[in-house]
């Protein structure tokens, strides 16, 4: 039987729900799923098209992402809330691909992500992909959202530029010398776009900023004539219709070029998604399935590029969007993904209408909020190395790339976590003379001959403790008769603590010591077993406490 923890949330609590839930899917709830699907579809308009166009590709395949990846992540999705498509997060990596690849290649880095993403939550990884280290998060998502504003710096002022260089120093560099060419008309739209969708929030909730904005400026260039750029003035129109479906062309070789972009399409889509879903859980109480989460972002992912589609992930705005209107189930998001579909067919013609400057507007706002200003600020307040390691992030960002910039931000902060583990395991000898130093103090009157050495370990056995007790028993000027190790105090091992356990074994089996060891917790010993050392120690020489293990040495001493 399929396993409750990887069905999607539509069967749970739609189609089978009053199994799995006790109560039937009601008119009611679907009453406030249509509501809410409704204002998040409307929402999603403005933001699709703009991200297609910020992303190198037309405002159809923008569309088109929001619409079949949409459908596809509600459907199949771990998550009562999450609405999927295209967001600010990917713009920077897609620009790249497109730019360097064309098309087809981004469509293949984003069907290999799809690959990757499936295996990941197939395989439960749903978890392990949550612990990508906070300022890494930070330094990427706000480098991201610098790169987005900079993006946008031609079409809110209006300057005169046939193409924008992707690099963000160059960008800068382009931008300074037409500075002194800015379109009146273009900058009061795009400014007015974006004090607009700033402050409508006290004026209604309900209803969307950026789609009033679109609205508003679009009969305004209209009815005016303004001569401001528009979609249309730059794209040709907008197609009133999907494109069919299509599996693109590349070669092996670019294939092998693609690997390292589709991981990271894979990571980001992973990252975003499921700290969507743990916002919507926060507002709501609920708990999403991350494995399941991850399954459908990999199934979204695959499909969308053949239907001319880019990457998409979970939208953490648009999802707190759906939460805020009543939004309780997944048909919030199917609904979501139809409404947009309904505007393409009968109003799409219009989307040629909208201003550059307004779209620019609203990305504007988007980086803003992405920033995540105060968490970067805040970071600042955290160890040195946390915000080396934010710093650094951000900074690739800006001047490599994406891809370089998580790779590296995660080797540093894993680098980082091994030496702070390290640093707070502790070891070294106890000292004969200084029963006091002894840790069973209900022992502190044990005799200790000078033959016997204690040595102990505080904190897990890793990397960092297993040289400090290979190194320090290689001071030893004599060979003790009995080593005894403390490992009372050690919650886990990995495999250097088994390698350097093992060569303890060898080196005072050869020099004739007795090994014994004692408060040997479940998770070492389970290591033990598993590399075949409890074995090769004895039972016999696996104590509960120091006082058995004293025991044990006289014992042995007596008998020899």
């Amino acid at each position: 039987m399929w396993p409750t923890s990887l069905l999607p949330k539509t069967w749970t609590v739609v189609l089978r729900a009053k199994k799995y839930t006790g109560a039937s899917y009601s008119k009611e709830t679907f009453l406030r799923d249509l509501i809410a699907g409704i204002v998040v579809g409307i929402v999603a308009l403005p933001l699709a098209i703009a991200f297609g166009i910020a992303s190198g590709v037309t405002p159809e395949q923008g569309l088109a992402t929001a619409i079949i990846a949409g459908f596809l992540i509600s459907f199949l999705g771990g998550s009562r809330y999450q609405i999927g498509g295209p967001t600010g997060a990917f713009i920077v990596i897609i620009y790249g691909i497109v730019t360097r690849y064309g098309y087809d290649g981004l469509a293949v880095a984003t069907m290999m992500a799809g690959v990757l993403l499936m295996v990941m939550g197939f395989a439960r990884l749903g978890a392990i992909i949550q612990y990508i280290p906070y300022p890494v998060t930070v330094g990427f998502t706000s480098g991201i959202a610098l790169i987005i504003f900079s993006g946008q710096i031609r079409d809110l002022f209006g300057l005169p530029m046939k193409s924008v260089p992707p690099e963000f120093v160059e960008k800068w560099e382009a931008y300074s010398t037409v500075l002194d060419k800015i379109d009146p008309l273009a900058t009061a739209i795009g400014i007015g776009t974006v004090i607009l969708v700033f402050l409508w929030p006290k004026v209604s909730r309900r209803v969307p900023g950026a789609f009033v904005a679109v609205i508003v400026t679009t009969i305004i260039v209209k009815v005016f004539d303004l001569p401001v750029e528009t979609i249309g003035s730059r794209f040709g129109g907008v197609s009133a219709s999907l494109p069919m479906p299509k599996l693109p062309q590349v070669s092996l070789a670019q294939m092998r070029e693609l690997v390292s972009p589709a991981v990271t399409i894979a990571l980001l889509a992973g990252i975003e998604s499921l700290l969507s879903a743990v916002v919507a859980d926060g507002m709501t109480g609920k708990r999403h399935r991350s494995n399941v989460e991850l399954v459908a972002q990999g199934v979204a992912n695959f499909v969308s590029p053949i239907f001319g589609g880019i990457p998409a992930t979970g939208a953490i705005a648009r999802t707190a969007t759906n939460v805020r209107n009543g939004g309780e189930t997944p048909v919030a998001g199917i609904i979501h993904a139809f409404v947009i579909l309904i505007i393409l067919l009968f109003f799409g013609k219009w989307a040629a209408l909208i201003p550059m400057a307004t779209l620019a507007g609203i990305l504007v706002v988007v980086s803003y909020h992405m920033s995540e200003w105060h968490s970067f600020v805040k970071t600042f307040k955290s160890p040195k190395s946390d915000v080396a390691v934010l710093l650094i992030t951000f900074a690739l960002t800006l001047l490599v790339d994406l891809t370089v910039a998580i790779q590296v931000g995660v080797v540093l902060a894993a680098l980082l976590f091994m030496k702070r583990m390290a640093d707070v395991s502790q070891a070294g000898f106890v000292d004969v003379n200084e029963q006091g130093e002894l840790e069973e103090k209900i022992h502190s009157d044990l005799f200790i001959p000078k033959e016997v050495t204690i040595y102990k370990i505080r904190g897990p056995f890793f990397f960092g403790a297993s040289e400090k007790l290979t190194s320090t028993l290689g001071l030893l000027q004599e060979h003790p008769r009995v080593l005894i190790l403390n490992m009372r105090m050690v919650p886990a091992m990995d495999a250097t603590g088994l390698n350097a356990m093992e060569d303890i074994l060898k080196k005072t089996k050869k020099q004739g010591t007795l090994f014994l060891l004692f408060g040997l917790q479940q998770q070492p010993r389970g290591v033990l077993e598993k590399g075949g050392l409890l074995e090769t120690i004895g039972s016999e020489n696996i104590l509960p406490d120091l006082k058995a293990a004293l025991a044990r040495a006289e014992h042995v001493k007596g008998a020899s």
